[in-house]
Formats: C-alpha cells, structure tokens, sequence
C-alpha cells in the first residue's frame, strides 16, 4: 500500500499502539531552551531521574537573551534566573549547552538544522510551538509541553495521538518578486488558521520544490500558524547537500547510505492523504497582515477589509476588534500604511539568505527618519557569515541597527519590546495582540518587504524596488 512521508517516518517510530489509538513513539532528538525546560528537569531531580539519552538532547538559551552587549550579564533577574537554571540544569544531567556566549548560540530552531543534529526521517520535539521548523528536512517535528518534555527527556520516548495527514500542493512557479514568507502567509489566508487543525501537512509541488531548504523552513515554521500538528517537506538532493557535513550529520559512507534512505522517504506515487488543498502560485503576491492573526492578510496591492464584506458574522466582528486594536481605517491601501518599527529576524526569517535578500533592498539607501529598524541573525555563526560577506556593513550604512542572536523582538520575553501603539513591519510569525510587546501593532510581511518598509516609511511593493546589485 502506498504510504505518505509522514505515515513511513510514524510507523518507522511507533513503539506500542492501544486500542484506543493512543501511542507510543521514539524521540530521535531533543531541543530544549530556558523557557519550557527548568519544571521539566526539577521533575527528573525530584524522582531522582537521569535524562535517558543525553546525548540527543541539545540545549540553547534563545528566548531571554539580550540581543545587545552581553558582556554585562542579562538586567532582567527572571530573564536572568531562567538561562542561569538551564545552565545549571545542564551540567548537572549531562547535556550539551550551547550558552549565552557560545560562537553556536542562537534561536533554537535555527541552530538545529545548522548543526546537523536535524536529520531527514528522525522525530524531533522541543518545548516550543514552532518546533515544526524543523520539518522542512523531512522529519515529523513537534512542539511538546513542560510535561512532555519531561516524559522524553527520562524516557526518550512520547506519548501522542497519531494527527491526519493533509497534502497542501502549491502548482506552478513563484511569481517575481515572492518570497517562501508570502507562499505560507498565502496559504494561511487560503485555508485560515484552523485550516490545519488535527493534520500534520506535507507540502508539494513544483513552487515547494523550488525553495532553497532556508525557504522551505520558512514555510514549514508557519504551520502551525495554520492551525497544524507539524509540517514537513519531503527530502531531494537539497536537502543531502544541505545536511551533509554538518557537525552532527553522518561522514563518509554512513552519510551516503544515509543520504539514500532519506531520499526513499518521499511519499509513494498514489498515496492518499486525509485531505488535500491546492494552491495556484501563480496568484500569489507579496503578502502583508492587516489584522491580529496570520490568517487576516492580503496583498501589497490590496487593501484594509471592510468588515463588512465577510460573510459570516463572527468573522465580521474578529474583524472590526483587530481594526480597532491595529488602529486602520477599513478601506485603506496597504501601501499607505506608514510604519514606527521594523524588525528583521526571529526563527521565521533569520538566515542567511534572509539577510541577503534583506540587504539587496537597501544597499545604498537609508532607513527613513521616522523609522527605527534592527536586524537579528538567528544565530552567532550566521552573523559571522553575514559579517564575512559585508552585510553588517550594509545594514549599518543603511542606518538599521546591527544586531546580536537571538528570539529578540518576535516576542515580549527580553528588552526588544514595542511600545503601546507603535505599528511595526515584521518577520516573525505572529501578529497576536501584544505579542512584541503590549499594545504593539504587528504586520507580517518578508524580508525584502519588510527591508523596503523600512527604507519607505511605509508598506510598498518590492516588485517594483530600485535594486542595487
């Protein structure tokens, strides 16, 4: 019978099956960073536990990190309290830490697939939703809770309800000017954010398989924004040369006989998913949130909403509460919606090819006098990179501030907050109210988009950019 990606990586994982479907699978790795961990280990220590497989478990404190000098310590003491526990927790059960001022440091979901410790047909959890990253090399990763993170760090193992499987098939070629940030924002606003819900979703087709593996990550980051268990891509000669010779792949022949077996694990011709969506590339266009959640979107060219114009009534009011928080007026073009913040970074859009893509836009211009905007690599050894390549030096002569790793302003958890009101352009992943800070206003965009919005003073199409190569 024919399987799918995700039916060959669970059945190859599954420990017991009950009657009652609940299951029992194998952890492969294991991330863990300060936030959802301290409980998890006082649990161990309280049980007088051992973390059974120390050695697949990889920590990294991302969350409440200064993204400034930290040469002077972390002001905040609970901030401060929690990457002291991890470092303590660390030690003491034996788990490889990449701390504070560690030249591997950085957001978690980076670091993973940078180091190699992500691998394609291998189940993957940390206690952090957006865990499903790590899908796009062809792996069944999850986000777990403090409990959970417990169960597998003593057992090495998780209890779990097997999801349905749901194909998201995206036809065609990007379009110029489209981004792996506008195709998931794309999708979002398609099936909306509980589009997802009770799937775990491969995406497919020919505008998927385009993407560089930093692009497809960007894709699968998002998920569960759409309301999915996880999301993944299916591994191709992408994603060998991508993991291959990483500190944590495989070498020499083990990588090879390796490398083949994760390209057999692409879904069988004829199987059947639970449920199928179809995506046109072709109408796909840089995308920009107006409202409080991934799903309220539309494009560049388009405009605010009119509450009015959905048809269902709950819809109609989520959308006159999040137009009243956003502070836009129905109606209004995107591009004339001027910006305070800017904020380049976060696990959604960090890497390398991001900043690339970022710098291309404003090489040779500068940041707009009403506009503060930061770029945050998503990990130390990317900063070098973009160092070595000159983009730090674009990024500063362009008048954006220079940044140091780490989850920084994608959420309220360290110094880099919006104050209440102002309205930023940003690469992250949520738009919820207050989620960069209380009463912030979050506008989900790209890159390049967001690069533009910066250099503009306002939402502008990037199609239509004066590159300078």
């Amino acid at each position: 019978m024919p399987k799918t990606l995700y039916d060959k990586i669970w059945e190859d994982h599954l420990v017991h099956e009950q009657s009652d479907g609940t299951s029992l699978i194998y952890v492969d790795r294991h991330l863990v960073h300060e936030v959802t961990s301290p409980q998890a280990f006082e649990g161990l220590r309280l049980q007088k536990r051992k973390v059974r497989r120390p050695e697949l478990t990889l920590a990294v404190p991302d969350h409440n990190v200064p993204t400034t000098d930290r040469s002077k310590g972390i002001d905040d003491e609970e901030s401060k309290i929690q990457v002291d526990t991890l470092r303590s927790n660390c030690k003491e059960f034996g788990v490889e830490l990449f701390d504070v001022n560690d030249k591997r440091q950085g957001i978690v979901h980076i670091i993973g697939p940078e180091q190699g410790f992500t691998q394609p047909g291998t189940v993957i959890v940390c206690g952090d939703s957006h865990t499903s990253t790590h899908g796009a090399l062809g792996c069944f990763a999850i986000g777990i809770g403090t409990s959970e993170v417990e169960h597998v760090l003593a057992t090495q193992t998780l209890r779990q309800f097997k999801p349905g499987s749901m194909e998201v098939r995206v036809e065609g070629p990007l379009p110029f000017g489209v981004q792996a940030k506008d195709v998931i924002l794309g999708i979002i606003g398609q099936i909306g954010t509980n589009g997802g819900t009770g799937y775990v979703i491969e995406y497919t087709g020919e505008a998927i398989e385009s993407l560089s593996m930093d692009g497809r990550m960007t894709v699968c980051n998002m998920s569960i924004e759409a309301g999915a268990r996880a999301g993944m891509i299916a591994p191709d000669q992408k994603t060998i040369e991508y993991v291959r010779n990483r500190k944590f792949a495989p070498k020499g022949e083990e990588f090879e006989k390796a490398a083949a077996e994760w390209l057999e694990l692409r879904s069988d011709p004829g199987a059947k998913y639970d449920k199928v969506v179809v995506i046109d590339a072709s109408k796909l266009e840089p995308a920009v949130t107006w409202g409080t959640n991934p799903g309220m979107v539309t494009s560049i060219s388009g405009q605010v909403p009119n509450p009015g114009s959905f048809d269902d009534v709950a819809q109609q009011e989520s959308a006159t509460r999040a137009l009243e928080y956003m502070g836009l007026e129905p109606e209004t073009p995107m591009s004339e919606i001027k910006l305070d913040r800017v904020f380049l970074g976060a696990c959604t859009n960090s890497r390398i090819e991001d900043l690339r893509a970022a710098a291309k836009v404003v090489k040779g211009k500068k940041v707009h006098d009403d506009v503060y905007a930061m770029v945050v690599p998503g990990s130390a050894l990317i900063k070098k990179q973009a160092e070595d390549e000159g983009l730090d030096k674009i990024f500063i002569d362009a008048g954006l501030d220079w940044r140091i790793a780490g989850c920084s302003m994608c959420l309220g958890m360290n110094p880099d907050t919006l104050s209440p009101g102002e309205r930023c352009a940003s690469t992250s992943n949520r738009n919820f109210e207050g989620r960069q800070g209380k009463g912030g206003r979050t506008h989900l965009v790209s890159p390049p988009m967001a690069a533009a919005a910066a250099i503009a003073g306002h939402f502008v199409d990037v199609r239509d950019w004066d590159y300078i190569d």
